[in-house]
């Protein structure tokens, strides 16, 4: 219990951290977004132009800095992010509602495809070190190495532009698809990001597969997997109830970080495939200076990645009798 209480004290820590961070930083950035979006409308009248200066400038935020401070931990609390600049007077909240799901069933799915066939690889190519499995690896790691973009856009051309087995996934999203957790929208998000996520898992399933294969290949030479091979027990239950459970942890760990980031999207993959997902409204939120909406993606992430953060620490303590005795001592 101390434990956790002492996990959860520095979440909190580094979660105002991160709230003050998120409020100052955006306003450090040069450029008056007001000014930005008021000069879409050229033909405006010095009254007109002067009022929608009040509204916007209000969406900023107005006072003093302290007070836009306090009245920004407030609006934290109660999850109100105001109101976008770029599309006003649509809320935050509702632009985060539609991209929030399209990223989850994109990233999400690939990163949980790619940790299991990774993770499952790694355990036979750890166990037969040195075999054919295990000599496939650098073709992997090739993947790996290249620029996913670039690997994006050949799979393009291939699957969707030359024999149309896939959509290409751009411009969808001007298809009428409400985001939300319906079979519709699911059914729809899922037809698109098949390319997007196959090249995802592509180009990340050999890092899983690496760090699974090294920690078992130091597991199998400790003394209790020795020993029930001299046992003589089955192989598979010493491959999965020896061995890989325990090298599993680590793996488990940089799981749990990886949940946290999916949050954040797969920018330039987005970008790529014109996919309407958190990252890309990033983008477009930093090229309009729209400081709410950057604040409110900032939080949303940073709070993803502290969560999983805290998750991987319960999960491990719970998991690995030697992380409690260290902590006990």
């Amino acid at each position: 219990m101390s434990f956790i209480l002492r996990r959860l004290a520095f979440y909190l820590v580094a979660a105002w951290a991160a709230i003050t961070l998120n409020f100052f930083i955006p306003r450090a950035v040069p450029g008056n977004p007001a000014e930005i979006i008021l000069s879409k409308y050229p033909d405006l009248t010095p009254s007109a132009f002067k009022a929608l200066e009040q509204m916007i400038g209000g969406a900023i935020g107005t006072g003093s800095l302290w007070s836009q401070y306090l009245h920004y931990w407030n609006d934290v609390f109660h999850f109100n992010f105001g109101v976008d600049l770029n599309e006003y007077p649509t809320p935050v909240s509702q632009i985060l509602d539609q991209a929030i799901p399209w990223t989850l069933i994109l990233v999400g799915l690939a990163t949980v495809i790619a940790f299991v066939i990774g993770t499952g690889l790694g355990i036979l190519a750890g166990w037969r070190h040195g075999g054919s499995l295990d000599r496939s690896l650098p073709v992997l790691m090739f993947f790996q190495a290249a620029p996913y973009f670039f690997l994006a856009l050949i799979l393009v051309d291939f699957f969707a532009i030359q024999h149309h087995w896939l959509p290409a996934a751009q411009g969808f999203n001007g298809e009428v698809t409400t985001p939300g957790w319906t079979w519709s929208f699911i059914s729809n998000a899922l037809e698109h990001a098949i390319l997007p996520a196959f090249t995802i898992v592509l180009t990340s399933v050999a890092g899983w597969m690496l760090q699974m294969r090294n920690v078992m290949i130091t597991t199998i030479s400790e003394d209790y997997v020795i020993a029930a091979q001299a046992k003589g027990l089955s192989k598979l239950r010493i491959i999965y109830t020896y061995a890989a459970r325990n090298a599993l942890l680590p793996q488990l760990q940089g799981f749990g970080l990886a949940l946290g980031f999916v949050v954040s999207g797969a920018l330039v993959m987005e970008i790529v495939f014109s996919y309407p997902g958190i990252g890309y409204t990033l983008l477009e939120a930093v090229s309009n200076k729209d400081f709410p909406l950057m604040q409110a993606i900032f939080l949303v992430i940073t709070f993803a990645v502290l969560a999983a953060n805290l998750v991987v620490d319960l999960i491990i303590v719970f998991f690995d009798p030697r992380a409690r005795a260290r902590e006990a001592q």
